[in-house]
């Protein structure tokens, strides 16, 4: 999963640079973790913003096609979003707050092309999403 950095998006196809898409940009890039449409359009609305529930959604998933979220599932199958750095990089998630680390995995990077290969697989993605606590929620 790779994606843009807040506010690097260009416009073009599947981009178009709206005002939902720019207050949702701008939200998202003070995140620390992942985050649902619906606590999205909370905290939008308790900072005044009038944008209506269906287009943080509709906005959300323009914004995971066009590469600029990574999206998880939570344990409930509620899917959050996260803006992320430019490069392909995994995620450690706390389980209690939320809190996530991008990381690097070059042993799995390794693990993946080679478990592609020797199967005759061309063109394999893969994400690898890491769940543990963190080292504050740890502490209590």
């Amino acid at each position: 999963m790779t994606a843009p950095t807040a506010g690097s998006a260009p416009a073009g196809p599947g981009r178009r640079d709206t005002r939902q898409r720019r207050l949702l940009r701008d939200q998202l890039s003070r995140q620390e973790a992942f985050v649902s449409a619906q606590q999205m359009y909370d905290d939008l609305r308790a900072s005044g913003d009038r944008v209506g529930l269906a287009t943080v959604y509709r906005t959300l998933q323009a914004m995971t096609e066009a590469g600029e979220l990574d999206v998880l599932r939570s344990d409930e199958g509620e899917v959050l979003y996260r803006q992320c750095g430019p490069q392909h990089h995994h995620h450690l998630v706390c389980r209690s707050c939320g809190v996530t680390v991008e990381v690097d995995g070059p042993a799995v990077e390794k693990w993946a092309v080679k478990a592609a290969e020797s199967h005759g697989f061309t063109e394999v993605t893969h994400v690898v999403e890491l769940f543990g606590l963190c080292a504050e929620c740890s502490r209590r």
